[in-house]
């Protein structure tokens, strides 16, 4: 087995993304950090390095456990990385989710005068 392995096939083989291609874009875009840097996408990966990947809203952040070459089924993904992202980044996620958007179906036009009336009731409400 091999002491290290590019960043964007690590990436691609514990699953972080569908493709390499896409894993690899990622890297060229600034999207992964290693130290706080952004990283090639042939960068070296070696157990124990902490791995960022911007997943928006936050960086998420992986550490190498181990190595592997081909990709492998989700849940052996636990035996080569481990999720050490803080949780108060975590719960930026919670937060976005939670957030309430208010959407009109498509084609249905602009709102009535009744319903721009109904909606800054509703937007004006005190909790």
């Amino acid at each position: 087995m091999a002491d290290h392995v590019r960043v964007d096939k690590w990436l691609w083989v514990v699953r972080l993304f569908k493709t390499r291609s896409l894993a690899t874009e990622a890297c060229l875009k600034g999207q992964v950090l290693m130290g706080g840097l952004p990283v090639k996408p042939s960068r070296a990966v070696r157990p124990g390095d902490v791995v960022k990947v911007r997943k928006p809203p936050i960086y998420r952040s992986y550490k190498v456990i181990a190595l592997a070459e081909k990709r492998m089924g989700a849940p052996e993904t636990a035996r080569f990385m481990e999720e050490v992202t803080p949780p108060e980044e975590l719960a930026l996620i919670d937060v976005q989710k939670s957030m309430v958007w208010i959407t009109r179906d498509r084609g249905t036009g602009r709102p009535t005068k009744k319903e721009r009336r109904d909606l800054d009731d509703f937007f004006n409400q005190q909790p």
